[in-house]
């Protein structure tokens, strides 16, 4: 039996990545996508553990190969993408999997994967409640927080595209929902 695949998009600060945090803690068991990038490792970033680093040339191949399921020229030769490779070989063994990806990526993702995935939008209550929530990160500058939040605006209009719509406003009720639609969508 195959796996099943859950996508999860989202503005930056919405509280995705809680969420995802919080759905392994409560013991779902999915497998990882390692994402390829042309950028150059940064630290003790190594191939193959946290991305797969791919020249651009590289890169350009494997587009021309049709083996990306999603890719992105971020910069200009600065790509990222999801191998179809990553994906697939995991869902033929039958293990879940999910992908955090943005919310062009992520749609595209559904597309091809159709009724084998389901595709989630974490949603923040506003764009107001968003501002407050990047600036009480203090993690960036306001010309940054600007940035975030009219990319935010941008992105939520994707969101009745997804196939839920998960908005939250209270991160406990956010998380119950989350948790009962993935459960949902599994069994």
């Amino acid at each position: 039996m195959n796996g099943k695949l859950i996508i999860f998009s989202a503005p930056s600060g919405s509280g995705k990545s809680t969420i995802i945090g919080k759905l392994k803690e409560a013991g779902f068991d999915f497998g990882f996508s390692i994402s390829a990038t042309s950028r150059a490792p940064r630290g003790s970033e190594q191939h193959g553990v946290e991305y797969y680093f791919l020249t651009p040339e590289e890169f350009r191949t494997k587009i021309a190969n049709d083996e990306f399921v999603e890719y992105e020229e971020v910069y200009e030769n600065c790509f990222y993408g999801t191998l179809k490779s990553e994906i697939d070989g995991k869902l033929a063994q039958g293990q879940n999997m999910l992908l955090d990806v943005d919310v062009v990526g992520g749609l595209n993702i559904k597309k091809y994967y159709g009724d084998s995935a389901l595709a989630v939008f974490v949603q923040p209550p506003s764009v107001e409640v968003l501002r407050e929530r990047l600036l009480g990160r203090a993690t960036d500058s306001m010309e940054m927080i600007e940035k975030r939040l009219a990319k935010a605006e941008w992105e939520m209009e994707f969101a009745p595209k997804f196939d839920v719509r998960i908005v939250n406003d209270n991160l406990d009720e956010a998380v119950a929902e989350t948790i009962r639609v993935v459960t949902e969508f599994l069994s």
